[in-house]
């Protein structure tokens, strides 16, 4: 009897398995492949020690989406779903966020054109399964807020992790994403029957098909973001990047805090000792010349 070897991140404690249960595992192995995070707390298994203990790749991982996590009190954390990227095309596609960032980098007191480069996004494509141990175990994170990462987390993720708060920075690369991702569109039904014949006429009965391989078409969604410990949807993030900068807006803060001050000012300025007299030597000369016209008019008459 022949035996399947399963891959060596296979979920079962056997190297090999027989034909008859070989499917079943199999499929098992595919269904979790492609599990989503569902915020729920972990199973305990009492065949297994508690707590969970990580080979050296997955603990690495874990600890670097801890810290990935932790900086999201400095600067937001994107999350974004992708499909269908090849190599070139994901670096074509940071090479894009780094452009799109370096215009809007703020100078530096070492001179007016700064290091774009420490100041620039970074994607990140991250394994969903261990992202979700990490922010499960993230303590700044309430188990509400846990469950409303893992309603928008669907399918692949990858993390856009910014520096720090920057609203135009934020607009800026979500329009660069855009251009050099744009959505898909869908297929139209004559589309559809155009292919399924073509199809039918390359085929031949009796003669091996060739393979033909499919053009990538590289999909990149907004899922979300973590600002600040808190949850954004997509719109959310969208209406937090047409804020203005934080410098802006400390700007428009003391500029309505000193605006009362300032009227005040402008008042007891007016009521001040010389606007007073002023107004009395301008009325006392308006009552002279009345006087002195009255007596005019009575030389006159008489």
């Amino acid at each position: 009897m022949k035996n399947y070897v399963l891959p060596l991140s296979c979920p079962t404690s056997s190297d090999t398995i027989g034909p008859a249960n070989g499917m079943k595992l199999l499929f098992d192995y595919v269904v979790q492949a492609v599990v989503v995070f569902r915020g729920e707390p972990p199973r305990i298994y009492p065949t297994k020690p508690t707590p969970r203990v990580y080979q050296t790749r997955k603990a690495y991982l874990y600890h670097r989406y801890l810290r990935l996590l932790q900086s999201s009190s400095d600067g937001p954390l994107l999350l974004l779903y992708h499909n269908d990227f090849a190599f070139s095309r994901l670096t074509q596609l940071r090479s894009d966020i780094r452009q799109a960032a370096a215009r809007h980098a703020k100078p530096t007191l070492a001179g007016p054109n700064p290091a774009a480069a420490s100041q620039a996004p970074t994607l990140e494509v991250i394994r969903t399964s261990l992202f979700g141990v990490a922010l499960r175990d993230f303590e700044p994170l309430d188990q509400n807020s846990i469950k409303e990462v893992a309603k928008l987390i669907k399918g692949p993720l990858a993390i856009l992790a910014f520096p720090s708060f920057d609203p135009p920075q934020i607009q800026a690369i979500l329009r660069a994403l855009a251009r050099s991702v744009p959505p898909r569109v869908p297929k139209t039904p004559q589309q559809i029957e155009q292919e399924r014949k073509q199809r039918e006429a390359s085929f031949v009965p009796g003669r091996r098909q060739k393979r033909q391989r499919s053009t990538a078409n590289p999909d990149l969604k907004l899922l979300g973001a973590l600002i600040e410990g808190k949850v954004f949807t997509a719109p959310g993030v969208q209406e937090v990047a047409k804020l203005s900068t934080l410098d802006t807006l400390r700007a428009q803060l003391v500029g309505m805090l000193s605006a009362p001050a300032m009227q005040l000012a402008a008042v007891l300025n007016e009521a001040s000792g010389a606007k007073l007299a002023r107004t009395l030597e301008g009325f006392k000369k308006s009552l002279e010349e009345e006087d002195t016209g009255g007596k005019e008019e009575q030389s006159a008459a008489q």
